[in-house]
C-alpha cells in the first residue's frame, strides 16, 4: 500500500515537472512574440491564436521526454535548451532581417554563419539571457525539489500527445476560420507564425523543403517537353522596327522601391509635382515609358521582381527564389550577356547576405557585386535597410565608369521603403495630408528618390556614358498596401477602393530610355515578366530558344494581359479579382463572368509552367541554342578588401 501511495506520488510529482516545463516555456515563448516580431495583429481572435499557439508544439516536444523512463528531465531539460535556441535564433535573425529562419537558410552554411556571424555582436542585448530563464529554472528544479523523481510511464505521454494534437486542430480550426487555405495559399512567414507559432512554423518549412527537394529529385529531362511546347506556342517574335536598335550598348535597370504608378504626374494640393523627373521622363523623345506596366511580385517582394526582370520568370507562390532555390540552374540576363562579351555588376547599399544576394547572383551569372561594403555607411548616410539613395548613386559612378564596357548592370535603391519616414534635413517636400502616416510621408519619399534619380541620371552625361547606355527603371513593388485603402481612396479622390481600383493599383512605373530610338507613351498591359524578352531584343538578341514567359512589350504579337501571383490577372478589356469578372474600362462587374476564362486558363497554365521549371530546377536540362553555360563557383564576391589574385579579383579584370 505504502509502495503504491509512494509511485502515485512520484508520477504526480513527475508531471508536475512536466507542467512546470510546459507553462514556463508556453510564457517565454508568447513574450518573445509580443516583444521581438511584428506579427501584425489585427483583431481578438488573432491576439487568443498568438496566446495559444505555442502550446500544443511545447505539449507535444516536452511530452517526448515521458518516454525516456529514468532520463525523462535530462531529456526535458535538453529539449527546452534547444527550443530556446531555436526561438533566439529566430529572435536575433528577425532583428535584422524582419524575417524568420527557415530550411535553407540553415543550410547554407558558408553563406549565412555570415549573415549573422558578422553583426551578432550587435544583434545581443545582455536581457537576452531571460530568453533562457526557464531552461536554468528547470535545472535547478531537477537537482533540489523533483532530484528524485525518476518513474513515468506510457500512458502519460499518450494523454499528453493527444491533448497536443487536440489543441493543434483547435488552433489550425480557428486559423483557418480567420484566413482561409492558411497551408496552401501564398501566405508569408508572418502569417504561418501568427497563426500557427514558431514551432510549429519550423516544421511546416521542413515539410515543405522536403516536398520540394523530392519534386527536384524526381524530375527527368522528359519533364522539359511541354513547357517547350507551351513556349514555342506562345512565343512574340520581336517587332523588326525596333530589333537590334540597341545592339552593342551598355545596359543599367534601376530598381525603384516600392514606387507605384500613381505618384507618375501627381500633384500636392498646392501644385508640386511629386516625382518631376521621372514626369519629364514620360515625353522624352528617346524614352519608352509603360502606364499599363505591372509588378508580379510574391513573398520575396524585391528579390522576387529581380528574379522577374532577369529570368522572365514566375516567383514562388510560397517564400522567395532568392533564398529557396538558389542552388537551381537559370539562364538570366547576366549570363546571357555575358555570351556577348558583357561585364556585369550588381550596385546595392546594403550587405551582401541580405536576401541570399551573394549566392543566387553567381547563379545568374553576375561578375561583381558591389554591396555595402563598398560604401561609406554612417549613420547620416543610411535609413532603412542601408544607404540612401543620394549618397548610393553619388558613390557608384567611380565603380560604374571604372567597369569593362560594355556592361549590363543594376541598381537596387532603398530610400522609397516602408514606413518612408524621412531623416530631417534630406528632403523640405511636404507630407501629404490624407490622414496616414505611412501614405503622407509616402510622397516626401518618393520625391527624395525622385531627385535622387535625376542626379543619377546627370552624372551618366557627365561621365559620358548616357549616349551609349540603355536605363531601365522600374519599380519593384506596391509601397501602399491594402491597409490604407481609406486614405488611398482620398489620394485618388475615388469613394472606395474596389476590387478593379486595387488592381490598377499594382502599376508600377516603368521607364526604357533607348539612346537614338524615337519612344513614346506606351498603353499596352505587361508586367515584369515581360521585361527581359523587350530589353534582349532591343539588344539584337533573340529569345526564341530561351524557356521564358515574358512577351515583348514593343512586339505587335504582345498579348496585353498581366497575372498576379495568386492567379488574378489584368487585361486591356477585363480585370480578374478573386474569380469575379469586372470591366477594365468602367471597373464594374461584368454579367457574363466567362469574358475572364479564356486568359484565366493562360494564366493558370503559365503559372504551372513556371512552377514546373522553378520547383523542378528543369534548366539543368536544357540548354539554348548559341548560350554558354557559366558556372556559379566562378564567381566569389570577396569585397574591395580581397587581395589581388584572388578568383573575385581575377573574374573582374
Amino acid at each position: 500500500m505504502n509502495k503504491l501511495r509512494l509511485s502515485k506520488k512520484l508520477n504526480n510529482s513527475h508531471i508536475t515537472f512536466f507542467a512546470i516545463a510546459v507553462v514556463l516555456f508556453w510564457i517565454k515563448t508568447y513574450a518573445a512574440y509580443r516583444i521581438e516580431f511584428n506579427l501584425g495583429i489585427d483583431n481578438n481572435l488573432q491576439k487568443f491564436l498568438l496566446f495559444i499557439n505555442p502550446l500544443s508544439s511545447a505539449l507535444f516536444f516536452f511530452g517526448l521526454a515521458l518516454l525516456f523512463k529514468k532520463r525523462t528531465k535530462m531529456v526535458m531539460i535538453i529539449t527546452n535548451f534547444i527550443l530556446s535556441f531555436l526561438l533566439y535564433a529566430n529572435i536575433a535573425y528577425y532583428r535584422f532581417f524582419n524575417d524568420f529562419i527557415t530550411v535553407p537558410v540553415l543550410m547554407q552554411t558558408k553563406t549565412n554563419a555570415g549573415q549573422l556571424g558578422d553583426s551578432a555582436l550587435s544583434l545581443m542585448s545582455p536581457w537576452d539571457i531571460l530568453y533562457f530563464t526557464d531552461f536554468f529554472i528547470l535545472i535547478a528544479l531537477a537537482l533540489t525539489v523533483f532530484k528524485n523523481v525518476t518513474v513515468t510511464n506510457r500512458k502519460s505521454f499518450k494523454i499528453v500527445l493527444l491533448f497536443s494534437i487536440t489543441t493543434f486542430l483547435f488552433n489550425l480550426g480557428l486559423a483557418e476560420k480567420d484566413r482561409p487555405q492558411l497551408l496552401t495559399r501564398s501566405f508569408d512567414r508572418n502569417y504561418l507564425v501568427k497563426y500557427l507559432g514558431a514551432y510549429n512554423f519550423t516544421i511546416y518549412d521542413v515539410i515543405q523543403n522536403v516536398k520540394s527537394s523530392s519534386q527536384r529529385a524526381l524530375a527527368d529531362s522528359s519533364d522539359i517537353t511541354d513547357v517547350e511546347n507551351y513556349r514555342k506556342a506562345n512565343y512574340a517574335a520581336p517587332n523588326p522596327k525596333y530589333f537590334g536598335k540597341a545592339k552593342g550598348m551598355n545596359v543599367i535597370y534601376v530598381s525603384m522601391e516600392s514606387l507605384q504608378s500613381f505618384m507618375i504626374d501627381y500633384k500636392m494640393p498646392d501644385g508640386k509635382e511629386v516625382t518631376p523627373f521621372l514626369n519629364s521622363l514620360t515625353h522624352d523623345k528617346n524614352t519608352f515609358y509603360f502606364k499599363n506596366f505591372y509588378h508580379q511580385t510574391g513573398q520575396g517582394k524585391t528579390s522576387d521582381a529581380e528574379f522577374l526582370m532577369e529570368n522572365s520568370l514566375y516567383p514562388m507562390a510560397q517564400g522567395a527564389v532568392f533564398v529557396n532555390k538558389a542552388q537551381n540552374t537559370y539562364q538570366a540576363m547576366p549570363a546571357i550577356l555575358k555570351g556577348q562579351g558583357y561585364t556585369s555588376a550588381v550596385f546595392h547599399g546594403n550587405y551582401k547576405t541580405f536576401w541570399n544576394r551573394n549566392v543566387i547572383y553567381k547563379a545568374f551569372g553576375y561578375d561583381q557585386f558591389f554591396d555595402a561594403e563598398y560604401y561609406n555607411m554612417t549613420e547620416e548616410n543610411t535609413k532603412n535597410y542601408g544607404l540612401k539613395d543620394k549618397p548610393f548613386f553619388t558613390e557608384s559612378m567611380p565603380m560604374l565608369t571604372s567597369l569593362k564596357q560594355p556592361f549590363y548592370t543594376k541598381f537596387i535603391t532603398l530610400s522609397n521603403h516602408f514606413p518612408f519616414a524621412m531623416d530631417p534635413g534630406d528632403t523640405d517636400f511636404p507630407a501629404g495630408d490624407y490622414g496616414d502616416t505611412v501614405v503622407n510621408q509616402y510622397f516626401q519619399s518618393a520625391h527624395y528618390m525622385d531627385q535622387a534619380l535625376e542626379q543619377f541620371f546627370n552624372d551618366l552625361k557627365a561621365s559620358g556614358l548616357y549616349d551609349n547606355t540603355v536605363v531601365v527603371l522600374y519599380g519593384d513593388h506596391y509601397g501602399i498596401s491594402e491597409n490604407h485603402n481609406d486614405a488611398m481612396a482620398k489620394v485618388l479622390g475615388v469613394d472606395e477602393i474596389t476590387p478593379p481600383i486595387s488592381a490598377k493599383l499594382q502599376r508600377v512605373p516603368l521607364f526604357i530610355h533607348v539612346p537614338g530610338v524615337k519612344g513614346g507613351i506606351q498603353s499596352q498591359v505587361g508586367g515584369e515578366v515581360d521585361v527581359r524578352p523587350t530589353v534582349l531584343h532591343l539588344l539584337g538578341i533573340d529569345t526564341k530558344d530561351y524557356l521564358e514567359f515574358g512577351s515583348d512589350l514593343l512586339s505587335k504579337q504582345h498579348r496585353n494581359w498581366a497575372l498576379f501571383r495568386n492567379g488574378d490577372y489584368v487585361s486591356g478589356d477585363v480585370i480578374q479579382v478573386k474569380d469575379k469578372c469586372y470591366s477594365s474600362e468602367t471597373d464594374e462587374l461584368m454579367d457574363d463572368s466567362a469574358a475572364c476564362n479564356d486568359i484565366a486558363d493562360s494564366v493558370n497554365t503559365e503559372l504551372q509552367m513556371s512552377d514546373e521549371i522553378v520547383y523542378k530546377d528543369l534548366l539543368r536540362f536544357y540548354k539554348p541554342e548559341g548560350y554558354t553555360p557559366i558556372n556559379p563557383n566562378d564567381f566569389d564576391y570577396l569585397g574591395p578588401n580581397a587581395k589581388k589574385g584572388t578568383k573575385s579579383t581575377e573574374n573582374n579584370q
